[in-house]
């Protein structure tokens, strides 16, 4: 009983990461004079320099990666399936590369011509978080049906995935035009987000096996 608790528990962090993000970001983004949503990347709100250096990591970076950490060993404890477990383990490592954005800062700007080595942790950091999540999404397209027998939630995965892939290229012609990076950004990981979210509902109303 405490074990299918604290699980359920685990999908309801897992549920409310997209509300916390945008709540975080936003109430970063407000303390930040001349912050734009639209053009600017969200790790220059934790970026050395910044007037959020501080607040953003523990509002953001910090939080979020104890409810992926939560949420993916829940999906990780809830299946017996090689792949189900996988995705599992990727969602928790995706919450500890967002623990390795909010500690290893970017550099002013985020985008300079020698970076530290700090910017460099903070790189390999935020790819791990991107990949490791869409990874995760684009396992469940295909266990959406074998272990859910639900082909709406396969449909919802592809559609997620195929909205943050399809931000990639958006994001780094954003890059060389300087205009748009913040809301492609935005896309790309709220796409993921809402995929979590999506998949935490389905289990909250599984059936208890």
């Amino acid at each position: 009983m405490h074990s299918d608790r604290t699980r359920k528990l685990g999908y309801f962090a897992g549920l409310i990461t997209p509300l916390w993000l945008t709540l975080g970001v936003a109430l970063a983004g407000a303390l930040y004079p001349g912050y734009s949503h639209v053009d600017q990347a969200m790790s220059l709100l934790g970026a050395d320099g910044a007037p959020t250096r501080v607040i953003s990591p523990l509002i953001n970076n910090f939080p979020l990666g104890v409810l992926f950490l939560w949420f993916g060993t829940s999906v990780l404890l809830s299946f017996r399936h090689l792949w189900a477990r996988v995705s599992g383990l990727l969602i928790i490592l995706h919450g500890l590369g967002s623990f390795g954005t909010g500690y290893f800062a970017c550099d002013a700007g985020c985008a300079p011509a020698n970076p530290s080595a700090s910017q460099n942790l903070h790189n390999l950091a935020g790819l791990i978080m991107a990949f490791s999540l869409l990874l995760a999404g684009a396992l469940w397209v295909w266990l959406g049906r074998r272990l859910l027998a639900s082909p709406g939630f396969s449909w919802f995965s592809l559609l997620c995935t195929l909205a943050a892939l399809g931000a990639l290229p958006l994001m780094a012609g954003a890059l060389e035009s300087g205009h748009g990076f913040g809301l492609y950004q935005r896309v790309n990981y709220g796409a993921s987000l809402l995929w979590v979210a999506g998949l935490a509902l389905v289990l909250l109303r599984r059936p208890a096996t």
